[in-house]
Parts: structure tokens; C-alpha cells; sequence
């Protein structure tokens, strides 16, 4: 199974519910526990009432477990947004945007590792012009990554950048151009307009392009990542969703819920700091994960 830095989620579930490990019968007390339970890992209280629903009106046998029960019922309320991976043409442009904080710049080094892991050439574009160390950092990633990097530490205008990056990418027949931008708040109106400028001008370069725009959640937010990617996705709409820090938390029910609600697909989670720590999502294996189910 994938470890999808879910322990202190599945450790919280476990002391919260004993009969996760037991034969049992779900009686009404039994259910409130649950949905308290569920809607303290994030899972949210639309995915949580709409699940303890169908779990009144489950057909089970006398040797249920109830964790076995909670993964068929997600499963079926999750599955049908299963993630649909779009070929694109090359170079393939992948916009990286979110809040500040969120690990951006890290998420960047991951996936450029991922890529080249597949024979890909891959161009990692700072865009960032805001945060005096971005350049330096995403520059450092990318020599771990094994990849090239193209930006400019004069603070320069960052839809400049992602301009000069795709025409380079174009040139010079790379496989899949990263192209990080400065966090934002997605509050703030004028500079989410800044995002979709960068986002026309790719467009000037690539008629196709950006073929993707993944936002990098935050996992520890909790519901407040739902509203970062409303946001963000009615300025400039948003076709991933990177969730990180999923092994700092006991909050992991979230990923559910913005699946859920949202209809974006999720396409990575960030559960560590190495290179190698960011995974595919998954959705059967992340439930099965979550309630501890091997």
C-alpha cells in the first residue's frame, strides 16, 4: 500500500472509534460518534452527513467491520471522480500557483524529480519575483531534480518570465515546462489578475498553453483550502489540486472533501520533505489508508 502519510489521521480515528477493530452493530449513538469523528479529520460536514446517510440505510452483514463498511461507503461516493490524465503535446506547460506558504517551491523540485524519473526533459521557470529567496531555492531544487532552470533574480516581470520560459521550452523540444509563481492571497483581487496575465501570455507562446494549472494546498488548513481553490479556480481556473503536508496532520479527511465538493482532481499529495515524497492520489488506496485497512 502507498504511504500516503496518513498516521496521526488513522491513529486519531482508532482512539476516537474502538469499534473500528470490532464486530458490531451501528446503532444511532454509534453514528453520531462517527459523524463527530469524521468531521474532525476534515472530511467536512456535506461528505460527513451524506456518508453517516447511506451508513443508516447500509445492508451489512452481522460480521461487518465498521472501518470495512466506512471504505465501501466512501469508496462509492468518491470513486466517480476518479482522476482523467489528459495527454498534451510537448512541451507540456504545468502552471504551479497558491497561497503563500503552501510549499510551492518544494512540490516543484518533487514533481521535476518525477518527470525526469520518466525519461522526460524538463524546465523549471521562477516566476516568482516577489519573495527574495524563490530564485535561489527553485534554482536549488532543480539541481537536485537533475533538471534545467531558466528565471531572473533582477525582479524582473514575472509574465516576462513565463513569456521568455516558453518560448525556450518550445525551442529547444523540452518534454514539460514547471512554471512557479509568487504565493498570493486569494482574497486579494489585482493579484490574481497578475495570474491570469501570466497565463495569457503563455497563451502568446503555446495557443494550447498552460495545459495544466495545479493549486497547492495546504493540508493543516483544513476547510479553508476548499475556499483557496474556489477562488483561485473562478480567476483562472484550476485543472489539479496538489494537497502537501498530509504527515503533519490529523486532518486527513480533507483531501475527501475538497475531492468531493469541489470536482477538481486532486493529482499529488506532499507527505515529506524528500524528493521522493510526493505521490499520485489515489482514491480507493488513500480510504483504505486513511481507516487503516491493509
Amino acid at each position: 500500500m502507498i504511504d500516503f502519510g496518513l498516521k496521526k489521521t488513522g491513529r486519531f480515528l482508532i482512539s476516537r472509534l474502538p469499534l473500528l477493530s470490532r464486530f458490531f452493530r451501528l446503532e444511532e449513538k454509534t453514528l453520531e460518534e462517527i459523524e463527530e469523528t469524521l468531521i474532525q479529520t476534515d472530511l467536512g460536514v456535506n461528505l460527513t452527513e451524506i456518508l453517516t446517510d447511506r451508513l443508516r440505510k447500509v445492508d451489512r452483514q452481522e460480521n461487518a467491520r465498521l472501518n470495512e463498511i466506512l471504505c465501501e461507503e466512501l469508496s462509492r461516493l468518491i470513486q466517480p471522480l476518479a482522476v482523467n490524465n489528459p495527454v498534451h503535446p510537448k512541451p507540456t506547460v504545468i502552471l504551479i500557483v497558491g497561497v503563500n506558504g503552501t510549499g510551492k517551491t518544494t512540490t516543484i523540485g518533487k514533481l521535476a524529480a518525477k518527470y525526469k524519473a520518466k525519461d522526460q526533459r524538463v524546465l523549471i521557470c521562477a516566476a516568482d519575483t516577489f519573495r527574495a529567496a524563490a530564485f535561489e531555492q527553485l534554482h536549488i531544487w532543480a539541481e537536485r531534480s537533475g533538471v534545467e532552470f531558466i528565471g531572473n533574480p533582477q525582479g524582473k516581470d514575472p509574465a516576462a518570465i513565463a513569456y521568455d520560459a516558453a518560448r525556450a521550452a518550445q525551442a529547444r523540444n523540452f518534454d514539460v515546462l514547471l512554471i512557479d509563481t509568487a504565493g498570493r492571497l486569494h482574497t486579494k483581487s489585482n493579484l490574481m489578475e497578475e495570474l491570469a496575465k501570466v497565463k495569457r501570455v503563455i497563451t502568446k507562446v503555446i495557443p494550447s498553453a498552460p495545459h495544466e494549472v495545479w493549486l497547492v494546498l495546504d493540508a493543516t488548513v483544513g476547510q479553508n483550502g476548499i475556499l483557496q481553490a474556489r477562488e483561485f479556480q473562478k480567476a483562472i481556473g484550476v485543472t489539479g489540486l496538489i494537497l502537501t503536508k498530509l504527515d503533519g496532520t490529523a486532518k486527513g479527511g480533507i483531501a475527501l472533501a475538497i475531492h468531493h465538493e469541489l470536482n477538481i482532481p486532486i493529482r499529488f499529495l506532499g507527505i515529506g520533505e524528500k524528493l521522493t515524497d510526493l505521490v499520485e492520489f489515489e482514491p480507493q488506496e488513500y480510504i483504505r489508508s486513511l481507516l487503516e485497512i491493509e
